[in-house]
């Protein structure tokens, strides 16, 4: 790399971590420095190109589909659907190895695909299991890291918010990335699964069996509380699948679908409705706040040549593929200790995607790869947020709640190298869509 470049990379990037490490907002901090980059290494206007780059970014009908996902997830949190899922699926775990902690992982699976989001799956599902697990005498410590390992599925199984991000901004389909993630997601929910049973005939006390007696009557009836959930999940995705909506209508269609729902449970009314819609105000600016001042500083680092220099440079190494992804891998590991999910993703892509694009890797299975990055950072302190809700919920010091979570976190390593020695996982559904 040339000396002046990896002089102004290092300058550049020391600014960005020192404004983050004040506290700035994660979006001003990115505006702040492309604003910088541009005014001491180059002579373009710094605010035309803030101005046409945040246009440029916004523009994009593909985002609509974000805040109607959001306010989707807001309206379901206060649905009662929760509720209905631990009530349906308490009969058909009861008994298994490892009992009602496998609440956890079900829980999440199923409500990640309505919700689009880790925090809302963790904070929806830990309400509900948490207060229960601990009243039955379950081992709270399994408790909270499979919740905290379960709920970042709530990026990768479909709607998911970070990947119609991904989509955009690396100019894939977001249906097929959708798509892409769902078997993914199904492994990591299984082998999270698996791990559970495991420690349940292990170590059979972890999950206390009670004196409660369920029926196949009792199990046939829960069913149609799973309706619901389901019923959003077909909506949703099984309008993308079947071409009949693009992912911008299915978001609308699911809105509509949820706001029946919290209808018919008589969870609605005009102050939910208010905070439904706050709530979605608040998660979409917070986010694109962060879109724009990355598209902003994305442009600035093009325009010095950086994202080039960085990509020939690591290039000339000569590292086989897989080389390169292990490397990628813990460059991301250590940024999710350090930042949030959608930083991660917006920050790094245009660096990061020519690089293994270059290495003959799928642009729609990197997007699975690095959710599943992302994932990882949901759960590493001292920037977590998975974390952080399960402390908010437990009163339990953050140090704990990640240590408990532990476990998960290899897991989902286990899973990351999984997907990347066989990309068809993720690359089937996506490709079945194109053949049809």
């Amino acid at each position: 790399m040339d000396a002046g470049i990896g002089l102004m990379s290092l300058v550049v990037f020391g600014i960005l971590f020192l404004t983050l490490g004040i506290g700035i907002w994660i979006g001003m901090s990115l505006f702040i420095v492309g604003g910088l980059g541009l005014f001491f290494f180059s002579s373009l206007p710094a605010g035309y190109n803030m101005a046409s780059s945040v246009w440029a970014t916004v523009e994009k009908w593909e985002y609509v589909a974000l805040p109607m996902f959001i306010l989707m997830g807001e309206i379901l949190y206060r649905s009662g659907i929760s509720e209905k899922l631990f009530r349906a699926l308490v009969p058909w775990l009861y008994r298994l190895p490892g009992g009602l902690l496998l609440m956890n992982i079900i829980s999440c699976t199923l409500f990640a695909a309505v919700s689009g989001s880790s925090a809302a799956t963790t904070a929806t599902v830990g309400r509900i299991t948490l207060a229960e697990l601990d009243k039955l005498g379950y081992d709270r410590r399994i408790a909270m890291g499979s919740l905290a390992g379960a709920g970042t599925l709530g990026f990768l199984i479909p709607p998911s918010l970070i990947m119609i991000v991904y989509a955009i901004l690396a100019e894939v389909s977001v249906g097929k990335m959708f798509m892409a993630g769902i078997l993914p997601g199904l492994l990591l929910s299984s082998i999270y699964a698996a791990y559970i049973i495991f420690q349940g005939l292990r170590h059979p006390e972890i999950a206390p069996q009670g004196d409660a007696v369920y029926t196949w009557g009792d199990r046939l009836a829960g069913l149609k509380d799973l309706a619901p959930t389901l019923i959003l999940i077909v909506l949703v995705l099984g309008s993308i699948y079947a071409g009949v909506a693009t992912p911008t209508e299915a978001a609308a269609i699911g809105v509509f679908g949820a706001t029946v729902f919290a209808f018919v449970n008589r969870r609605m009314n005009a102050k939910i409705l208010m905070e439904c819609l706050m709530g979605a105000v608040k998660t979409n600016a917070m986010i694109m706040l962060i879109v724009m001042g990355a598209g902003f500083l994305s442009r600035s680092m093009g325009f010095l040549g950086i994202p080039a220099a960085i990509t020939q440079a690591i290039l000339d190494l000569h590292l086989s593929p897989y080389t390169l992804m292990v490397l990628l891998g813990c460059v991301y590991i250590v940024l999710g200790c350090l930042l949030d999910g959608f930083s991660i993703v917006v920050m790094t892509l245009p660096i990061a995607l020519p690089m293994v694009t270059a290495a003959g890797f799928d642009p729609i299975w990197f997007g699975i790869y690095l959710i599943l990055m992302v994932e990882l950072s949901q759960i590493t302190p001292p920037v977590g947020f998975n974390l952080f809700v399960i402390q908010g919920l437990t009163r339990e010091p953050i140090t704990r709640v990640a240590r408990h979570a532990f476990p998960f976190f290899i897991l989902m390593v286990i899973t990351t190298a999984i997907i990347t020695l066989f990309p068809q996982i993720a690359l089937y559904l996506p490709n079945l869509m194109i053949s049809k």
